[in-house]
């Protein structure tokens, strides 16, 4: 599809929406029709942002299936177990849809009732739904009409990860990742646990073991690379707004230098755009923020056969409304980088 798309924004008044509004904004081929946002209707956009001023005067909306699809397009940012419930019925209207959300990222509807704690209630959604890794999942995605993004930590995990996997650099056992969050990711919603007195000059680890992530981690590895993976996925809030850094450590297979590591990532990604990796460079947040860029470093500890990798994202865009706009320029065939630089 070619020209200008009509899309819808459901979730608008987040952390994530507002990302999404302001790219969909610069693309040349969207017409942005509709912005939806229950908890704030009646009130301009620019009203909960005033960067959009003279921008996005655009007054949001209560949700309605009959309003959404009058789009070509609906993006669904809304919190977890939310994005079930509409999914079925845009799609019966023949939209095509792309959920920022965690609802339809999981194949096995048990582990996603585990891990997200409530039932699902479009379970026979869930084998059609195409998982948007960009760079990984391309062929399928242009072809979606329900599209699950990923999530921002698994974003910052998997695509590193997999071309070592495939090219069997490193064991598939006991994989360590340590995360670190901005606050930006836990949303818009009050809390006090999100307080500025309560995470400033503070770290803290959160959900170990029962991150919702660590399910959808494990079955993009192995959807991806075809190797049954044991990880140990710690993640953590520290006092930034955005940003999202990773650590990861995993045991060489063979004795590899720096360069052997650098050629294995530049098989898989040298014509990505939004992939960048250096033997030499290590990432870091202000390299990254307010981009769509994941950056990739590594570094091998010999005495132990360590690989250590790191990886830097912002965990709005590359993480969340970036990829998203990625996608949907694969699914309309627009140039993938539409809207993103």
């Amino acid at each position: 599809m070619s020209g200008t798309v009509t899309v819808s924004v459901v979730g608008a008044s987040g952390y994530s929406g507002a990302e999404l509004v302001q790219l969909l904004l610069r693309h040349r081929g969207v017409r942005l029709h509709k912005l939806f946002a229950n908890s704030s209707a009646g009130k301009s956009f620019a009203e909960l942002y005033p960067r959009f001023r003279k921008e996005a005067d655009i007054v949001l909306e209560t949700y309605s299936p009959e309003a959404a699809c009058q789009s070509d397009c609906v993006f669904l940012a809304l919190p977890s177990g939310e994005a079930m419930h509409l999914v079925p019925e845009l799609l019966a209207r023949g939209k095509k849809i792309i959920d920022l959300g965690g609802d339809f990222r999981l194949k096995d509807v048990a582990r996603y009732e585990r891990f997200y704690t409530h039932a699902h209630a479009a379970a026979e959604l869930l084998p059609q739904a195409v998982y948007g890794l960009t760079e990984l999942n391309r062929a399928a995605i242009q072809h979606a009409t329900l599209l699950a993004n990923p999530g921002c930590y698994p974003t910052s995990i998997i695509l590193p990860l997999v071309p070592l996997l495939q090219s069997e650099i490193i064991s598939p056992e006991r994989i360590t990742i340590t995360s670190v969050s901005g606050v930006s990711g836990a949303g818009r919603h009050a809390s006090i646990d999100l307080h500025f007195c309560e995470v400033n000059e503070s770290v803290k680890a959160y959900k170990v073991g029962e991150h919702q992530h660590l399910p959808e981690i494990e079955q993009a590895l192995f959807d991806f690379s075809g190797k049954a993976v044991s990880i140990s996925f710690v993640p953590h809030l520290i006092p930034i707004t955005r940003g999202i850094y990773t650590t990861i450590h995993a045991t060489l297979l063979k004795d590899v230098s720096l360069s052997d590591i650098e050629q294995v990532y530049a098989r898989f990604y040298a014509h990505e755009p939004f992939v960048r990796y250096s033997a030499t460079l290590v990432p870091q947040l202000k390299g990254v923020v307010h981009t769509n860029f994941i950056d990739i470093g590594f570094r091998i500890r010999q005495e132990t056969r360590q690989l250590i990798v790191l990886s830097a994202i912002d965990n709005l865009l590359k993480g969340a409304a970036g990829q998203a706009v990625q996608n949907f320029n694969l699914m309309f065939g627009f140039e993938e980088t539409e809207g993103l630089k």
